[in-house]
């Protein structure tokens, strides 16, 4: 489903103490498909993670 390298943009986080905000972009380092993680190296230089099955959302950037 993501791919590493591929550009996504953040959609919602449920995280409340991040910095990031929809549409703040980023590259896929890795996707664990078991835990519904996705690893993100954000252009901000943050590297939170998203847990799409605890309320993160995303979409990939064509």
């Amino acid at each position: 489903m993501y791919r590493t390298g591929q550009r996504i943009a953040l959609v919602a986080t449920a995280d409340p103490h991040t910095e990031l905000r929809p549409g703040d972009k980023g590259t896929v380092r890795s996707f664990d498909t078991r835990l519904q993680q996705l690893r993100v190296t954000w252009d901000s230089d943050s590297r939170l993670s998203m847990l799409l099955d605890d309320g993160d959302e995303v979409s990939v950037l064509s």
